[in-house]
């Protein structure tokens, strides 16, 4: 499993953007991008959906999050 800054990486890449136009595009700072990137530091969950709503994608996809537990796993 990949961790999470590979992932917001991955999906990045996967647009074919640099870090700097997706801060441009977000509103988000080249500079926190490249420290999620890096695995320095995790995104809020504020800056996570801005970055999800971005991709058009769910904020599990954005995690790599595939398992569908159910509420009742947890109990």
């Amino acid at each position: 499993m990949k961790n999470y800054g590979e992932w917001l990486k991955y999906h990045r890449e996967n647009l074919g953007i640099s870090q700097s136009q997706l801060a441009k595009q977000t509103g988000l700072k080249q500079q926190m991008i490249s420290w999620w990137e890096s695995g320095k530091g995790l995104p809020n969950i504020e800056f996570c959906a801005r970055l999800a709503d971005f991709y058009g994608i769910t904020i599990d996809e954005l995690i790599g999050r595939t398992s569908g537990k159910s509420p009742n796993d947890y109990v």
